[in-house]
């Protein structure tokens, strides 16, 4: 069996002095003797005593430890942005907490505090679907707790923040398929109130009217999941006029849809066009292929931890804001002309 580790308790016990004249021996305190220090840091290193590193790190208001709040570790993005915090955490000296909300405004709520509590010196945080009121966030704040947003933004708190291009990547894919022939695009997106709903909607609408095409509302769709494809990819193919394309937000969704027009017996890329937006490993395991937008998950991760370590080690003034914005490109596959 495993031998216990010796605590202070343990040492002054032994010593039959006080816990709090070991401890200060053992800091060098210049109110111990030499001789009592001598004494406590001869048993300390004979019965191999390590002192307990939370501990030091709360008595310095220093726990080098992150706290991430995310919607859903095992989407393929936001595994992808955990592998590049947890990363640049590492070269660093930092630990990672990571609280998952589920796409769940209460659990978000409860993983905050947990946070607080455990005196994190920093968050980073993604919001989630269901989240519309922010007092969590800014309590972090307000506890003089360093926050970095990444990819799903509070607008209305003013904090450091990465986040994708993903108006640019929106026109751009959207683009693409107008350029390949496609004429009646339909867009699957999120709940609105995300700025990056309105952003990935803005570029879908602006690239339609920049190639003289019509916004036709009865084409765009809330719909942002595998669920919801399959349930309502049917009625937009049943429409007289049916899409020859859709843009997926991301590319669960743009599966969800791939299979319906297959079971449709629509010929893809042929008679409909599939566009999604990640670019996770899916994409190279449908069939056929998936088009999709590359996100850069990892480098959005990598660079969200760095601005807080900056942030946290005093690089930058504690007033300015800094914003970063990830380029994506789009990765054509088979299931685009």
């Amino acid at each position: 069996m495993k031998k216990r580790q010796i605590t202070i308790k343990d040492i002054a016990k032994a010593l039959h002095i006080s816990p709090s004249t070991v401890s200060r021996s053992l800091a060098d305190h210049p109110d111990i003797s030499q001789e009592t220090k001598n004494i406590v840091n001869a048993y300390a290193r004979e019965h191999k005593y390590k002192p307990n590193a939370l501990a030091l790190s709360l008595r310095t208001n220093n726990t080098k430890t992150i706290g991430v709040i995310l919607p859903q570790i095992v989407h393929y993005f936001f595994s992808s942005v955990l592998s590049g915090i947890e990363d640049e955490a590492e070269k660093g000296g930092y630990r990672v907490i990571i609280c998952q909300s589920n796409e769940n405004y209460e659990k978000e709520v409860k993983g905050a505090q947990a946070l607080l509590e455990a005196r994190v010196c920093g968050v980073l945080a993604s919001v989630a679907k269901t989240t519309t009121i922010y007092n969590h966030f800014q309590e972090l704040i307000d506890s003089d707790i360093p926050m970095v947003f990444f990819d799903r933004i509070c607008t209305g708190i003013l904090t450091d923040r990465v986040v994708v291009d993903d108006y640019a990547g929106v026109c751009s894919a959207v683009e693409y398929l107008i350029r390949s022939g496609c004429r009646r695009i339909a867009f699957f997106g999120s709940p609105s109130h995300l700025a990056i709903s309105n952003n990935r909607r803005m570029g879908y609408e602006d690239a339609l009217r920049k190639n003289g095409l019509p916004v036709d509302k009865e084409l765009i769709k809330i719909c942002d999941n595998y669920t919801e494809a399959l349930r309502l990819t049917p009625e937009l193919l049943s429409l007289p006029n049916r899409p020859d394309a859709f843009f997926a937000v991301n590319d669960e969704t743009a599966i969800g849809v791939l299979n319906v027009v297959k079971a449709k017996g629509l010929r893809i890329p042929d008679e409909v066009s599939i566009c999604g937006f990640t670019n996770n490993s899916l994409a190279e395991v449908s069939d056929p292929l998936l088009t999709s937008v590359d996100q850069h998950g990892y480098e959005l991760g990598a660079i969200a931890m760095r601005l807080l370590i900056e942030r946290l080690n005093g690089v930058r003034d504690g007033d300015r804001i800094v914003s970063k914005i990830i380029k994506t490109n789009l990765v054509v596959r088979q299931s685009t002309r």
